[in-house]
Parts: C-alpha cells; structure tokens; sequence
C-alpha cells in the first residue's frame, strides 16, 4: 500500500509558476513510476506528466510540455510538478498516482487526493 498526498497548489496569475509535491509513505517509494493527472470541472481525467523510478525517463503531455517539469526526490519519497508559464486552461484538479508512466489513468495503482490548482486570466 502506497499513500499519497499532495501539496503546493493554489491561485495563481497567468504567466506565473506553481510546484506540486506529492509525498509517498508506505512501500518502497523507490519501486514506483509516478504520474501526475488533472481534472477540470465537466472534463475527464487528463494526463499531465510521468516519470521511471530512477527519473532518467519523463514524458509530458503535449499541452504542457516545455512549460511543465516532473522531478523526484527519492529519498525524500517526493514527486515535483515545476509549472511554468500558467494558462488559465491549466486550471483543475492535479493528482499524482504511483504505478505506472501509462497515459491512462486505469493503468495506475495508487491515487492521493488531489490539489486544486486555479490559473486566472
């Protein structure tokens, strides 16, 4: 069992930055591909961003790429979402889930609640 729980989100001007944490306890942190989604009110769930356990392999969305950078800190059980450059279209929900780099939220095993993350115009 892996928990997950994330932090930093919050109200920000377009054009500003934000960084997600995500930290894990429970199993071996180490052994998990991370992901980060977001949901916005009347969408689906969207994938943002993944990383491998070793973080030598990271894969973006093509809406955020360039703007957005997924780190992990593994020993301190930590994933970083670095946003750059807000639009207000990034505004939503952002969860991290541990398990896979898969762009399909099914793929992944482990979910924390989620951070609101509001970009205004």
């Amino acid at each position: 069992q892996v928990q997950l729980v994330e932090s930093g989100g919050g109200l920000v001007q377009a054009g500003g930055s934000l960084r997600l944490s995500c930290a894990a306890s429970g199993r071996t942190f180490t052994s998990y591909e991370m992901g980060w989604f977001r949901q916005a009110p009347g969408n689906e769930r969207e994938f943002v961003a993944a990383i491998t356990w070793s973080g030598s392999s990271t894969y973006y969305a093509d809406s955020v790429k360039g703007r957005f950078i997924i780190s992990r800190d593994n020993a301190k059980n930590t994933v970083y979402l670095q946003m750059n450059s807000l639009k207000p279209e990034d505004t939503a929900v952002y969860s991290c889930a541990a398990g896979s780099t898969s762009t399909n939220w099914y793929d992944y095993r482990y979910w924390g609640q989620g951070t609101q993350v509001t970009v205004s115009s």
